[in-house]
C-alpha cells in the first residue's frame, strides 16, 4: 500500500514538473528582442504583465487610471488604436508631446507601451522621461498588439465617423435611455450598460462583429463598464469612443439633434493604383496590405517595387523581407532618406510592427517631398531570415 502511494506520488510530481517547464517555455517564447532588451537592461526598466496593466487602468478613464499609460507609436497608429485612458507621447516628437506631463509629479507611476516585443519606441520614450526626472516608469513590453486580442481598445473620432459613413460597425451609446433620446450619435443604439442583462439579445451573434461604445465623455465609465462587459461575453472587437457625444460635438460632427442636416461630401473617387501600378490601401500612405502580403507569399513582388527595410542594421541581419534594401530612416534627415532610395521604383516601406515605416512616409511627405510613388506596408513581421510571419494591420477606413 504505501508502495502504490510513492508511485501515485512519483507520477504526481513529474507531472507537475512536466507541467511547469512547458510553462516555462511558454513564457519564454514571447520575450524583448536582443536590442530592446539591451535598451532594458541599460535604463534598469521594469516590464509589467497584461494583469497588472488592465488593473492600473482602473474603469479606463483617465480620471480613473492609478497610472498614466503613454503610448510611444506614431500618432497615427495610436489615433487607431490605443490602450484605454493613455496618452500618446511618440519617440520621434517626444518635447512636442511631452507638454502633456506638465505639472505630472515626477513621483507618479508611468507605463509606456507601443507595438510590441520588438518595438524599441517603449524604452526609448522611458529613458527620454528619466533625463526628465520621473523616477517610477515601467513598460508594458508586449504593448497594444497583446492588448487587443484580450481586451478593448481606445478609437478616435476619425474612426467613429468612418464606421458611421460606411455602417462598418455597431456603434452603442452607454448612457440612459433618456439621455439617448434627447440627441445620439446618428446612426447609434441606446444600450444602457445598466440593461446590459435585459438587452443583450440586440448584440451580434457574430462574437467577431465590431462593436464601437460611447457615452458622456472623457469623464464617463460607462462605456468602459459596458466594453469590459462585452469582452467577458467573448466579444472579440470592441472599442470605445472615449470622447464620446461631446467630443463628436465639439468636432462639428451632426447628431439626431443637429438643426442643420450635415451634408458628408465624399472624397473625389481615390485612383485604387499607381502611377506604376501598386495597389493603395485605404489609408493615406499605404499599398493594400492584403494584395501586397498575397505577393509576397507567391515570391511575385512587381520589378517596379523596391521594399525598403526601415529597421536598424542588427534587426535586418535577423530577417527580412526578400528582395528588401536596408535603410534606417529613423537615423536620417527626410532629405538625407529621400536620396538614398533608388529614383526608378515605387518603394514600400516596412518595420517589424508599422510604427517606424509610418514615420518614415510621414517624415518625407511632411517635408514636401514627392510621395506619389512611396508607400508602407503596414503590417506587423517577424522574420528569420526570408521566412516571415506577417499580420496585415486593419486599415482605419
Amino acid at each position: 500500500m504505501k508502495m502504490k502511494f510513492f508511485l501515485i506520488s512519483l507520477v504526481l510530481s513529474s507531472s507537475l514538473m512536466l507541467s511547469a517547464n512547458a510553462t516555462t517555455s511558454v513564457s519564454q517564447a514571447v520575450a524583448p528582442s536582443a536590442k530592446v532588451q539591451a535598451l532594458i537592461n541599460k535604463h534598469k526598466l521594469k516590464i509589467v504583465d497584461f494583469k497588472y496593466t488592465k488593473n492600473v487602468i482602473g474603469k479606463g478613464t483617465k480620471k480613473s487610471a492609478k497610472a498614466i499609460l503613454i503610448d510611444a507609436r506614431p500618432n497615427a497608429k495610436y489615433l487607431k488604436s490605443a490602450i484605454p485612458s493613455s496618452i500618446n507621447i511618440p519617440d520621434t516628437e517626444f518635447e512636442q508631446y511631452y507638454q502633456q506631463l506638465s505639472g505630472v509629479n515626477k513621483n507618479k507611476e508611468i507605463i509606456v507601451y507601443c507595438g510590441g516585443w520588438k518595438c524599441a519606441k517603449s524604452p526609448k520614450v522611458a529613458a527620454m522621461l528619466m533625463k526628465k526626472g520621473f523616477t517610477n516608469i515601467k513598460l508594458y513590453q508586449a504593448g497594444e498588439p497583446e492588448w487587443i486580442k484580450r481586451s478593448y481598445k481606445e478609437v478616435s473620432t476619425h474612426v467613429v465617423k468612418v464606421a458611421q459613413e460606411k455602417n462598418s460597425a455597431l456603434i452603442v451609446d452607454a448612457r440612459p435611455y433618456k439621455k439617448f433620446m434627447e440627441e445620439t450619435i446618428a446612426g447609434s443604439i441606446g444600450i444602457p450598460d445598466t440593461k446590459l442583462n435585459e438587452l443583450i439579445g440586440r448584440f451580434p451573434i457574430n462574437k467577431n462583429e465590431k462593436i464601437i461604445v460611447f457615452c458622456g465623455g472623457y469623464a464617463c465609465g460607462k462605456s468602459h463598464k459596458l466594453a469590459n462587459k462585452l469582452v467577458d461575453l467573448s466579444y472579440k472587437n470592441v472599442a470605445v469612443y472615449a470622447g464620446g457625444l461631446p467630443q463628436w460635438k465639439k468636432e462639428g460632427l451632426s447628431t439626431t439633434k443637429s438643426a442643420v442636416k450635415t451634408i458628408i461630401k465624399k472624397d473625389e473617387e481615390k485612383s485604387k493604383f499607381s502611377k506604376n501600378g501598386l495597389k493603395l490601401g485605404a489609408d493615406e500612405g499605404t499599398v493594400d496590405g492584403e494584395w501586397f502580403l498575397k505577393l509576397i507569399r507567391e515570391g511575385k513582388i512587381p520589378s517596379y517595387v523596391q521594399i525598403v527595410d526601415v529597421t536598424a542594421p542588427d534587426e535586418f541581419i535577423v530577417g527580412h523581407l526578400k528582395g528588401a534594401i536596408n535603410i534606417e530612416a529613423e537615423k536620417l534627415s527626410a532629405k538625407e532618406l529621400y536620396l538614398k532610395l533608388p529614383k526608378d521604383k515605387t518603394i514600400v516601406f516596412n518595420c517589424t510592427a508599422g510604427g517606424r515605416s509610418t514615420e518614415a512616409w510621414a517624415k518625407l511627405k511632411d517635408e514636401k517631398y514627392d510621395v506619389s510613388e512611396i508607400y508602407y506596408f503596414d503590417a506587423n513581421i517577424d522574420c528569420k531570415g526570408n521566412d516571415c510571419k506577417i499580420e496585415v494591420n486593419e486599415p482605419i477606413e
